[in-house]
């Protein structure tokens, strides 16, 4: 029973003590009285009941009084300094236990604090001392840190989810350079710790690179590989990647076993760019000034006849000046336009001709079941290519011979033909036409639950090859010929000696190599493994469903338990209605702050992909939360992940505090307020004070999120409806 409803008991309890008390007394008096004396003694209360009555209610106040100011002193007082004593115990904050109360009750609490600060004496001194031991590691990590942060490439290691464990500065100002809100996020919707890398790369694409990395490490050569990709905003990134083995530095692991990987992105898009805008006007002066040309020495030429007429000498005089005038305005103009007709080149990589052929049998097998062989293969092959496009068309060539001719197995030869290698795909079975050849080349691949865009054509030509089909009669066999770039043979190399770890980056979470989202379902997940987006709004009022509009957004991330202060999520918005006078004084944000800002329909997509695969944290959640539902319609975005709030846990944990606004909890747990009342500001102190609220859940048993929210929902404040 709360420390409330004992009190409520006792008030009632007095005057009904009082009341039975005496008529008890008078029952047992009456009943040892005579007759006469009964009568004597009714005649002289009966003018005096009033004020007995009187008396009685007096008295009865008295005791409640006194039981109020007992219940005050030794119940309610010893109960709100336990729960700031269990605050001092279980975060070590420096706010001390106020001294209250009696002399007995002030005593025990000095005593309290006397040995919390001892003990924080002692945390000091061992602290102290684990900093000393650390400075020699400390310094190393800092040297790697600062190498780190020169590198001029963008680097980011993930695990095998996929999940991002580290990343460099340049690989955040990358991604903002990819953000559909660079002003809000700055590429923090895209990047930061914990978050899915697929996001912004296809997963197919990087399972591939990533099986392509294990059979390297199978053969004890390089494990790197290379690929070339766009983003949804039209980037082209070439990337490196890299494995993280799982024994550390030097360690050889069998079967290609791989804890993670490393990526290295170059943006060449304006590179790519530059050298297709050579390309096409190459392109343009040579055809374009082919036929000039001709006509200029055919003219020439003529003039060179001694017994040619004047006039026709004067025109062919007038056909080389034109001709060269014409010649020099295309000129001219291909420096500013380039003809739009040429299909661009797509960067090509480096690749051992075996391991395409391998990467391509593995996939066939795996995707379509139909069985593949080696007929010939040239070991010392390298090739250029796009790997990941070039197997897309190998499937569904080998799919399309499995579905409709039944063939029941493929081989692969692959064999040089000077500055070209042939690769075949070869086949016994039915034969087919050249129409039907060249419907599969032109139609976009679909198979086996994949589609792309693409077609085998579009893959052939990104390759700059050729594709054709020929017979073997007296075989009774056919093949695909695809003819494609050689490239220069690379020496096999040893596996490098991978480093233990990069060093100390810009923002970093190793932790995150052992956790799969897939292990738990997220209710039964403890609160200290989840991640979470806390945040703020400010708004023109305090009435959403009156029509009150959102100005201000501010998150921060919490990931494994640790604050991540560089992944921030700050948007002004333009609300498209007046402020409230009185919502300004408590925020500070003016219509002229707000003036030209974006609307809430273009600031919310990039939140709602910042907030993406965690779970909502806020202070009164249940204001801010309405504000986002009621814009669901508008956007067509749900924010259905599950949310936690500060002030219901804080119900939960201090039941006995006269208040729990984000000041005065703060100010209980020790969390240093700063920026109040702006949305960044806000959030960042909701931040520490629910990584504070934590280890306090968990001395109640609250361990899980699925208990915190029905903890949280028993809450009083769990009853207010905005």
């Amino acid at each position: 029973m709360s420390p409330r409803a004992r009190l409520t008991l006792a008030t009632l309890a007095v005057p009904v003590f009082l009341l039975l008390t005496v008529a008890a007394v008078g029952g047992i008096l009456w009943v040892d009285l005579s007759a006469e004396e009964r009568h004597a003694l009714a005649g002289l209360l009966a003018p005096r009941v009033g004020l007995m009555f009187v008396f009685l209610a007096l008295a009865a106040v008295c005791a409640i009084a006194v039981v109020r100011q007992l219940h005050r002193n030794y119940v309610a007082l010893p109960a709100r300094l336990a729960e700031e004593a269990r605050v001092l115990l279980s975060t070590g904050a420096a706010r001390p236990v106020g001294v209250a109360g009696s002399p007995e009750v002030r005593a025990l609490v000095e005593t309290i604090n006397a040995l919390a600060e001892h003990r924080r004496s002692l945390e000091d001194d061992v602290a102290e001392r684990i900093r000393a031991a650390m400075n020699s590691v400390e310094e190393e990590k800092n040297r790697l840190a600062a190498l780190m942060s020169e590198l001029t490439q963008s680097v980011i290691v993930c695990n095998l989810e996929g999940r991002v464990l580290l990343y460099n500065g340049h690989a955040r100002q990358q991604f903002r350079a990819l953000s559909d809100a660079p002003a809000a996020a700055g590429g923090g919707e895209l990047l930061g710790l914990g978050r899915s890398i697929y996001t912004v790369f296809d997963r197919a694409l990087v399972d591939h690179a990533l099986e392509t990395v294990r059979h390297r490490l199978q053969r004890g050569i390089q494990a790197v590989t290379h690929f070339v990709t766009t983003t949804r905003s039209g980037q082209l990134l070439r990337v490196q990647m890299a494995p993280v083995l799982p024994g550390g530095a030097g360690t050889v692991v069998a079967g290609g076993e791989v804890s993670g990987f490393i990526l290295l992105l170059d943006n060449i898009t304006r590179n790519f760019e530059t050298e297709s805008r050579r390309d096409q006007m190459l392109h343009t002066l040579t055809e374009g000034n082919r036929a000039a040309l001709a006509n200029v020495r055919a003219a020439a030429e003529m003039l060179d006849y001694a017994d040619l007429q004047e006039e026709l000498r004067e025109r062919f005089r007038k056909v080389i000046r034109d001709e060269v005038q014409a010649m020099s305005q295309l000129l001219d103009r291909t420096a500013t336009e380039f003809a739009d007709s040429l299909k661009a080149r797509w960067p090509l990589e480096e690749m051992l001709g075996a391991d395409l052929v391998a990467a391509a049998q593995r996939r066939i097998e795996q995707m379509v079941s139909l069985p593949t062989k080696l007929e010939e293969v040239d070991e010392g092959l390298w090739l250029k290519v796009d790997s990941f496009s070039l197997l897309q068309a190998l499937t569904y060539l080998a799919h399309r011979l499995s579905d409709e001719f039944e063939v029941r197995e493929v081989r692969f030869r692959l064999v040089p033909n000077g500055r070209l290698v042939h690769l075949d795909m070869i086949w016994s079975g039915q034969a087919m036409s050249t129409e039907t050849v060249m419907s599969w080349e032109l139609e976009a691949m679909q198979f086996a639950g994949e589609s792309s865009p693409l077609s085998v054509r579009d893959v052939i030509e990104r390759h700059d090859g050729e594709m054709w089909m020929e017979r073997e009669k007296v075989r009774h066999r056919a093949f695909f010929r695809i003819a494609l770039p050689a490239a220069v043979p690379q020496v096999a190399q040893e596996v490098p000696a991978y480093p233990a770890g990069e060093g100390r980056p810009e923002y970093y979470d190793f932790d995150l190599f052992s956790w799969s989202e897939r292990s738990r379902a997220l209710d039964d997940r403890p609160l200290a493994e989840l991640a979470y987006t806390v945040f703020d709004t400010e708004t023109t009022g305090l009435n959403p469903s009156q029509g009150d509009e959102i100005i201000q957004i501010g998150a921060v991330r919490i990931v494994n338990g640790k604050l991540l202060r560089g992944e921030a999520f700050e948007q002004l918005m333009d609300p498209g209605r007046p402020l409230d006078p009185e919502s300004v004084k408590v925020h500070g944000i003016t219509a002229d702050m707000l003036a030209g800002r974006p609307a809430i329909a273009t600031v919310l997509p990039a939140f709602h992909a910042f907030a993406a695969d965690t779970v909502l944290v806020a202070h009164n959640a249940a204001f801010d939360m309405r504000f986002l539902q009621l814009k669901e319609a508008a956007t067509g975005l749900r924010f259905d992940q599950p949310v936690l709030d500060t002030l219901l846990l804080s119900a939960v944990i201090h039941p006995n505090q006269e208040s729990h606004r984000l000041e005065a909890i703060a100010e209980l747990l020790g969390v240093e307020v700063v920026g109040r009342h702006t949305a960044v500001g806000d959030a960042l102190v909701t931040a520490e004070v629910f990584l504070a609220l934590v280890p306090l859940l968990a001395a109640k048993g609250i361990v899980t999120l699925r208990q915190a929210r029905e903890a949280a929902e028993q809450s009083y404040y769990a009853r207010v409806r905005y």
